[in-house]
């Protein structure tokens, strides 16, 4: 009789968790979706009006400059952006401004507009954490309920952005920590994901399909193991180099801003510099094909993230041009996500390993997709289950492989500085205290070093 009371009270409190975190993330989701929704426009139309008008990008320099001064003299510490947001999560004090929210969503369709190449979550995770943590201010939650709606606002943001809010939910969760997931906020996270995807395409917006119409065959000896054993073994050669793509992707971020904050004692001039540089460069190659987010192109034709899913849809290096491109504009002052750029630079290499090595395309462009980024990002789950909403369910067991093993082949760096490393990859860290932020890791290696 007291185990039944005792159930019953257990189950009674966990529906009023339930049932208030519902109506807690509501608004979150509401407001997120909904302004997710404008700038996914505001993103198109900006770039249709670049490819219509293909001398805006002349101005990329000037627009850097703008936007560099906008932080400078008005953004109070929104700058940080997703660290910031981070940092709110693992020690909150700081707050997050609500000005960052229009500020990111303005300085990334500027961006675009002018052909800097950037992408889209990095905006959507800021627009998630700073209107969460407005909202939270105005209900006066204590500091750990403030943690879990500010993870449910990061999650709606990426879950709306990119139509995946399995994925958005996840990702809020394991992005916090390396190797470390508090399931504290799951339930919140996913249901402001879900809600948010379901507010942004309330408004019409279609987020991009992509398909895997490879078919496995299993033949001979090995059948029994239900998957292809060479294209396992291919797979987990592939996941280790998309690990490492990951890991020069931001190591190269890190290195062009240091060197740029260290040598250029004008600030306002990085980002001319910066946006010279991309233009140069781009003009030096020929081609538009990597300014923008790089989704698709004009005419359909030329390297995209659509194309490399294709046979011959990309060139040998341009998973190379697209990071080094990246690279250079988001770590010069313009603003943008990282995640996107890293779809084309994980589609394009899958692309070229798979034309060198006689696998099949698709399959491989699919899992660069969702391998590099979970190597920048160190968020394996994560990009598992964005590879079975993107691409379906068939080969998952491909998409762990490849996941995981470029999880660990990207070692301890990852594209947010504050991001902390609950669990050392392979015990590779013993140097350095577990619970330390990727900064604080990558400063101590630079100290012994010197």
């Amino acid at each position: 009789m007291v185990k039944r009371i005792q159930w019953s009270f257990d189950q009674w409190e966990i529906l009023k968790y339930v049932v208030r975190w519902f109506l807690l993330v509501i608004p979150v989701a509401l407001v997120s979706g909904s302004m997710v929704a404008l700038f996914l426009y505001l993103l198109n139309q900006a770039t249709l009006l670049r490819w219509n008008y293909g001398w805006l990008i002349y101005f990329l320099p000037l627009a850097g400059v703008v936007i560099v001064a906008l932080y400078r003299f008005k953004g109070k510490n929104s700058e940080a952006g997703n660290n910031l947001v981070m940092d709110e999560i693992s020690k909150p004090g700081g707050g997050i401004p609500v000005r960052m929210a229009p500020f990111v969503l303005i300085t990334t369709v500027v961006t675009h507009l002018f052909g800097g190449s950037a992408g889209r979550e990095g905006t959507a995770v800021q627009i998630g954490g700073s209107m969460a943590h407005y909202i939270g201010k105005k209900l006066k939650l204590n500091k750990d309920d403030m943690r879990i709606l500010l993870i449910s606002g990061v999650a709606a943001g990426f879950g709306a952005v990119f139509g995946t809010p399995v994925t958005g939910a996840i990702f809020a969760l394991e992005v916090m920590a390396i190797g470390r997931i508090k399931y504290d906020a799951l339930l919140p996270a996913f249901l402001a994901s879900v809600m948010a995807d379901i507010v942004c395409s309330a408004y019409g917006i279609q987020h991009t399909h992509y398909h895997i119409d490879f078919q496995d065959t299993l033949s001979g000896s090995t059948a029994f193991l239900h998957f292809d054993l060479p294209l396992l073994l291919s797979v987990m050669v592939a996941g280790a180099l998309f690990g490492l793509a990951g890991f020069a992707f931001s190591e190269l971020s890190h290195v062009i801003k240091s060197l740029s904050n260290r040598y250029i004692s004008k600030k306002l001039l990085i980002p001319v510099i910066g946006g010279g540089l991309v233009l140069v460069i781009s003009f030096l190659l020929g081609t538009r094909d990597y300014l923008g987010i790089g989704v698709t192109t004009p005419d359909g034709t030329g390297v995209s993230i659509v194309n490399a899913f294709k046979a011959g849809g990309s060139d040998a290096f341009s998973w190379f041009w697209k990071l080094l491109l990246t690279a250079i504009t988001l770590s010069t002052g313009f603003k943008g996500g990282e995640v996107t750029p890293l779809f084309f630079i994980g589609a394009t290499l899958g692309n070229t390993l798979a034309m060198v090595s006689g696998n099949p395309v698709e399959l491989f462009a699919g899992l660069g997709f969702i391998a590099v980024f979970a190597g920048a990002t160190n968020t394996p789950l994560a990009c598992t289950f964005m590879g079975v909403e993107l691409f379906g369910g068939e080969y998952v067991l491909y998409y762990a492989v490849a996941c995981f093993i470029a999880y660990y082949f990207s070692g301890h760096t990852g594209i947010y500085t504050s991001q902390r490393v609950s669990v050392s990859k392979a015990n590779l860290n013993n140097s350095v205290d577990n619970n330390n932020t990727l900064k604080s890791i990558r400063d101590h290696k630079r100290k012994r070093k010197g």
